[in-house]
């Protein structure tokens, strides 16, 4: 049950930004930018994992299944490879430049002082730039909030995995200015939007 009182049946960060559709505008815009737009050399996968990966190790249910979702269809319709960077990044048949991203991403939700020269000289030397390791480091701290925001009102957090699956394939095709997939009282899809 939501802290607040908030439109009933639109799932996680959705219902905060049907609420308060002043703070969601530059909150989809800075996702957008991070993890939708074109990039000079992150695909939108890589940095949906990331997002993904941070939401997980705060265990936001809503953030990781979702991101989960979206990086799955950026990946080329590739859920194995997210479900592996959750369970065990370290063994995740991703890049080794990716792993130490990911780590540094690990290290900036954790406390973004424990990022070290030492993370930053391991991912320059798998390759990262000054661009990936900023555009890590803005992603774990932006999904560390967007994590506290869901689950720090309590938003309403469907279980059903086909829901986010949909969700996750009009975020991966349309980006995060589209609207919301429109509910059923059930949870269903009725028609998006």
């Amino acid at each position: 049950m939501p802290h607040i009182n908030l439109p009933a049946g639109s799932p996680g960060i959705r219902s905060l930004f049907m609420f308060r559709p002043e703070t969601a505008g530059p909150l989809n815009l800075l996702a957008q930018t991070l993890l939708h737009n074109p990039h000079p050399t992150l695909s939108a996968g890589e940095r949906e994992l990331i997002a993904t990966y941070v939401s997980s190790l705060n265990n936001c249910k809503y953030c990781s299944t979702i991101h989960g979702a979206i990086a799955k269809h950026q990946l080329g319709n590739d859920g194995q490879t997210v479900k592996q960077v959750v369970a065990d990044m370290e063994t995740a048949p991703v890049s080794d430049k990716l792993k130490a991203l990911l780590r540094i991403a690990a290290k900036v939700q954790s406390g973004g002082k424990n990022v070290t020269e030492a993370d930053v000289a391991q991912a320059r030397e798998q390759g990262a730039t000054d661009i990936e390791i900023h555009d890590t480091v803005l992603i774990a701290a932006a999904f560390c909030m967007y994590n506290r925001y869901v689950d720090g009102l309590a938003t309403f957090q469907p279980d059903d995995e086909e829901l986010y699956d949909q969700m996750g394939a009009q975020r991966a095709r349309e980006g995060y200015h589209s609207g919301p997939l429109k509910l059923k009282k059930d949870g269903e899809v009725a028609e998006a939007s």
